[in-house]
């Protein structure tokens, strides 16, 4: 349970990172306890996107994760980012991300800073 919430919160830095650097990446919203709390849910929903959509397309897409070195991984994060975005409008949580390039973009500042804070924090449950 504690790994859990460790890497919850990192994905919840990490979109938080993702919204400070790229206009394009929006977290509207009342104070900042709300939007920590919006952060929060938007973690969730991407690690559970990550969980259970995420492999799916990853085998699927397997060919192409040969073919171009492994670089497809962008991609597959854009899209990951981007199904994020479309449920979190569902869910109406405050967190947008505007077009493909965006969540490219958004997509490595995140899988950076949650590797570099996974690095750092504890692994165990």
């Amino acid at each position: 349970m504690k790994n859990f919430v460790v890497k919850t919160i990192a994905n919840a830095a990490a979109l938080a990172v993702a919204v400070w650097l790229i206009d394009k990446i929006t977290l509207t919203g009342g104070g900042t306890g709300k939007k920590a709390g919006t952060l929060i849910l938007v973690a969730l929903v991407f690690g559970l996107v990550n969980l259970l959509v995420k492999p799916i397309v990853q085998v699927l897409t397997f060919p192409l994760f040969i073919l171009t070195l492994g670089l497809f991984t962008l991609v597959v994060n854009a899209l990951m980012l981007m199904l994020t975005s479309w449920l979190a409008d569902k869910l109406d949580l405050s967190f947008h991300v505007e077009g493909f390039w965006t969540a490219v973009l958004g997509g490595l500042i995140i899988s950076i800073v949650s590797w570099a804070l996974n690095m750092v924090l504890p692994d165990k449950d």
